[in-house]
């Protein structure tokens, strides 16, 4: 199984970008996956979280009200979407599906 995250860039602050994690294997739709984010010299933080069906969700407390996760479980594919997008929410941002971790995309916000 193999996790290929994409969608970040540089945007200025309160613009928005979408994050997609598309999964390769079978397991996707029995799994929770999550978005965490680490920027640099900053422990990992919690963005958001979602149930294998989709039905519950959850965020960290600096992202609620701004951030969305979502997943579509026929393309295997786990989403973000990002708005009112700040400088603070700089940070490389990791997928997760069930333990396996995706390798990164850069989102820089610009103030």
């Amino acid at each position: 199984v193999q996790l290929q995250a994409s969608g970040g860039g540089l945007v200025e602050a309160g613009g928005s970008l979408m994050l997609s994690c598309a999964a390769s294997g079978s397991t996707f739709s029995l799994d929770a996956a999550a978005w965490f984010r680490q920027a640099p010299g900053k422990e990992r933080e919690f963005v958001a979280a979602i149930t294998s069906t989709g039905s519950r969700t959850l965020y960290g407390d600096s992202v609620k009200g701004r951030f969305t996760i979502s997943r579509d479980n026929a393309r295997k594919t786990l989403y973000l979407e990002m708005n009112s997008l700040k400088p603070e929410d700089t940070a490389v941002y990791y997928c997760f599906i069930g333990s396996l971790r995706g390798q990164g995309t850069q989102v820089t916000v610009s103030s």
